[in-house]
Order: structure tokens, then C-alpha cells, then sequence
């Protein structure tokens, strides 16, 4: 006989009573059918040479545990009065095949640039064996899909993790995401043709998978919106910030460049008139006289202008440069010397510490120190005087550099040596005699 589980079969057997009493016959269902199989009635009682008709129903569950095949079926009959006498008959029961797969997918919802990745779960709850196969869905052919394993095999109630990958064609640059909407069946793989009775019922149909897969843009709103807020601001840099700041910077060169006013003394000292005139009312004992005329003993304005050491009329703009290299862990000195009959009146020094050295440099004035600075505190240091720090004639200006460690200049390599440049500027004027 041939019963599908989940369906209901019946059968029929006759117990007859051939022995000359009376007899009661219990009748059990064995085998591997007994859980789902059932005798009415499970007890009968015959007069001597009767008989009586009992019906078995076979009720297997639809479940994976009920494996599709042959399997046997047993009724024991054990008399009450003789049980010596108990038979078991037998026969064989045809389990037929359902197909049932149960799946799931995870995320039903997935975002990304090029590429998603879902897991599929597949159960076989059928009782035979199974090929699955999975079929993708989508409306267009912006999506390609990639299963792994592509098709597993299934024993009944087993369950296996199918890996499934989504990629995209083209990439979204710009713009809102894009969303693509796709479904996976899984369908029994069926790899050669089987007649009807052999494959069974119809497998429970059920409805695709729904998914679908986001695109998201490789730029996002928010960062057009800031490379548009820096292209703005670069453009105010170059159209309105940059010209203000280089006309300013040009201003301030002009006015460096341009010579200083002389002292006034210094227009009395170079006037016109003899030597000596111009400071004749301001000497001591040199009022009343006439203009032109010397104190006693002063020797006129002039005479008393180079006792002081100061500079004649004439004087003009001078700028030296001295370029000082110092081995590591030694100490070098650099010199300018003013000519003779000269006086140079310094106004401006500039140093620069270009390669950013570490050390110490001192700036002396003949035997006046001016100052000492650690070299790694600046790369260019500069100072000023409004009245001019008179330097006399064979005097020097000095740079002394004690080398600790040379340092890197813009070249990117670390230098052998120490390098400073030392400027000085000022008003360079004979000596009057």
C-alpha cells in the first residue's frame, strides 16, 4: 500500500477464530510505522469458526523525519486463551515524496557603493533529498548576483548557509541613492527527467524573497556643499585678500628702501656755509659773533663734531652682508670693517637663520656686544634703531655663531653645517676732521 505524509491510507484485515472456544484477539500495531498507525478495533472476540474485519490507518506526519522508501508494517494478533498461539503479520507500506524548502534572507535591506552582501538560510522539509536552486529577480540588468555555494544538496531536514553577493555595474557618483529592488526563489534542482509517481506531490510553492540593494553615491550632498563653500573662499582669497595683502607688503618694501631724514644736526653740520658756522651760536662763549666766526678755541662747529667721532656732511646709504658658515660643534666669527675716515652709522640689522640651526649667535660692534640669541628660537630676526649706533673708522661689525647642529633648509636634506647671514644697514659718512 502507498500513503503520503500528510495524507490518510486504510486498510483492512480479517482475524478469524478457527479453534473450537471461544476466543478474544488483541490486536498491536509494530514496525516502523506503529507511531502513526492506528487498529479499529484493537480487540475483537470470535465464536468458534468466525470471522471480523479490522481496519488499519495509516497516518504519517508531513514532516522530514518520515523518510520517502519502503518500510515495513507489522499487526501482531495474540489470542487471550492461547497466547502461545500469537502471529504478526506483515507488509510493506510505499512512503511517497514531498517536496517542502523553507527559506530566509538577510538583511532584506542592504546599502553600499558597488557591492552588497546578503545570506540566504535554506532548509529541506521534505523527505527526499534535494538539489537546490536559486533564481535572482529584477526589473533591469543594472545588478549582477553571485551565489555560494551556487547549488547545495539537502538531505531531508537538513539546513545550509547560502552566501549570496549583489554588485553593481556603473557607480553613482553624484546625486540621491539609488534603489534597487530584486527577489530570490529557490526551486528544486531537477537534474534528469523523472517519471510522475516517482517524483512524488507537488512541492509547496512559495512566494520569492523580496530584497533590495541601495546605492550610495561615492560623493555625498554634504561634501559638494563644502568643496563649494572652499572654491568660494579661494576665490575671495585670490580676488580680494591676495591683492590687499601684496600691495601692503609692496608698501612696506618701498618705505624699507627709502633713505632715511638726516638729524638735524647733521643738516647744520653739511650747510652751506664755511665749516664751523653752523654751530657757532650754539657753542659755549659763541654769542654775538658774527656768522662764520669760531668760539675761541673750539675751532668752529666742525672741529667739535669730529672730536665726538660723528659723521661729516655728505653721508650716504651703505648695506653690508656677512654669509658665515660654521662646522658642527666649533665656533667661526665673521668681520665687516669700516673704512678709514669713515663713521658708519648703523640704523638696521637683519640675521636670517635660514637652514633653522640650533646654536648661539651673538652681533658685536667693535667691543660692544649688541646681543646674543639661541639660533633655534628664529629663522629671521631683524632689529632697528632710530638713532644711529655710530661705529668709528678700522672698528667692526662682528657675527659670532657657536654650531650645536645644522639644521634642514627647504631642500628637504639635512645640512653639513652651519649657515647664517648677517645684514647690516646704516648711514656711511667720512669722518670729519
Amino acid at each position: 500500500m502507498t500513503v503520503t505524509p500528510g495524507d490518510i491510507a486504510t486498510t483492512t484485515l480479517t482475524v478469524r477464530n478457527d479453534s473450537d472456544i471461544v476466543e478474544a484477539y488483541d490486536l498491536t500495531v509494530v514496525g516502523d510505522c506503529a507511531a502513526w498507525t492506528t487498529v479499529e478495533p484493537a480487540r475483537v472476540s470470535l465464536y468458534p469458526g468466525t470471522s471480523e474485519t479490522v481496519t488499519l490507518r495509516l497516518e504519517p506526519p508531513r514532516s522530514p523525519e518520515i523518510r520517502a522508501g519502503e518500510m515495513p508494517l507489522g499487526v501482531r494478533v495474540l489470542p487471550n486463551e492461547h497466547p502461545d498461539a500469537v502471529r504478526v503479520l506483515e507488509t510493506t507500506v510505499h512512503v511517497g515524496k514531498f517536496r517542502e524548502l523553507r527559506t530566509e534572507l538577510s538583511p532584506r535591506r542592504r546599502r553600499g557603493w558597488l557591492r552588497g552582501r546578503y545570506l540566504l538560510a535554506v532548509r529541506n522539509q521534505g523527505n527526499t533529498p534535494v538539489r537546490v536552486r536559486f533564481t535572482p529577480g529584477q526589473a533591469g540588468e543594472e545588478l549582477a548576483f553571485a551565489f555560494d555555494p551556487a547549488q547545495p544538496k539537502l538531505e531531508p531536514g537538513e539546513s545550509a548557509e547560502v552566501r549570496l553577493r549583489v554588485r553593481t555595474a556603473k557607480p553613482v557618483w553624484f546625486g540621491a541613492p539609488a534603489v534597487w529592488p530584486f527577489t530570490v526563489d529557490a526551486t528544486e534542482a531537477v537534474e534528469q527527467e523523472e517519471p510522475a509517481e516517482a517524483r512524488g506531490d507537488d512541492p509547496v510553492v512559495r512566494p520569492p524573497l523580496d530584497a533590495e540593494f541601495v546605492q550610495i553615491p561615492i560623493f555625498p550632498k554634504w561634501l559638494l556643499v563644502l568643496l563649494a563653500a572652499l572654491l568660494a573662499l579661494l576665490l575671495a582669497w585670490f580676488a580680494l585678500v591676495r591683492p590687499a595683502v601684496r600691495s601692503a607688503a609692496e608698501e612696506a618694501a618701498t618705505e624699507a628702501v627709502q633713505p632715511r631724514p638726516t638729524p638735524a644736526g647733521e643738516q647744520e653740520a653739511g650747510g652751506e656755509g664755511a665749516p664751523g658756522t653752523g654751530g657757532a651760536t650754539d657753542s659755549p662763549g659763541g654769542g654775538g659773533q658774527e656768522p662764520g666766526a669760531a668760539a675761541p678755541g673750539t675751532g668752529g662747529g666742525g672741529s667739535g663734531s669730529a672730536a665726538g667721532g660723528g659723521i661729516a656732511a655728505g653721508g650716504r646709504q651703505s648695506s653690508e652682508t656677512i654669509d658665515l658658515k660654521t662646522r658642527t660643534g666649533a665656533t667661526e666669527s665673521g668681520t665687516y670693517k669700516v673704512p678709514e675716515n669713515s663713521v658708519f652709522g648703523v640704523t638696521d640689522i637683519v640675521v636670517a637663520n635660514f637652514q633653522g640651526d640650533e646654536g648661539v649667535l651673538t652681533i658685536s660692534f667693535g667691543d660692544r656686544k649688541i646681543t646674543t640669541i639661541a639660533l633655534e628660537t628664529f629663522r629671521n630676526q631683524d632689529y632697528h634703531w632710530v638713532t644711529p649706533i655710530e661705529i668709528p673708522e678700522n672698528d667692526t661689525v662682528t657675527i659670532s655663531v657657536t654650531c650645536a647642529k645644522p639644521g634642514t633648509p627647504a631642500t628637504g636634506r639635512q645640512a653639513s653645517e652651519c649657515h647664517e647671514v648677517l645684514n647690516v644697514s646704516g648711514v656711511l659718512g667720512t669722518t670729519a676732521r
